[in-house]
């Protein structure tokens, strides 16, 4: 069982940054890959970024490329999302997902999931 714990979410004016954190109660951290989701009042849940295990393979949702980095520190159990230029588009409750997984592009390879931490940007 691994237990995701979301935070760094909050209220930024649009252009503004915010870095979330995850952190993960895994032994096992770093055999997980870690994706970060999110969900917009009234729209599917989104992938928007992800990372395999080991760090070396990444991906972006084509909306935030170039604006958000995903990263992880797996001696702290957490990884992180880095968001800069932010847009009011951007808002949304922001989810920490983890899968014993290989396919970081799928949702449905993700077991584990966090509460969830509120990003709002402002205009």
């Amino acid at each position: 069982q691994v237990q995701l714990v979301e935070s760094g979410g909050g209220l930024v004016q649009a252009g503004g940054s915010l870095r979330l954190s995850c952190a993960a109660s895994a032994r096992t951290f770093d055999s997980y890959a870690m994706g970060w989701f999110r969900q917009a009042p009234g729209k599917e849940r989104e992938l928007v970024a992800a990372i395999s295990w080991s760090g070396r393979n990444t991906y972006y949702a084509d909306s935030v490329k170039g604006r958000f980095t995903i990263s992880r520190d797996n001696a702290k159990n957490t990884v992180y999302l880095q968001m800069n230029s932010l847009k009011p588009e951007d808002t949304a409750v922001y989810y920490c997902a983890a899968g014993a997984t290989m396919y970081i592009k799928m949702e449905y390879a993700y077991d584990y999931w966090g509460q969830g931490t509120q990003v709002t940007v402002s205009s």
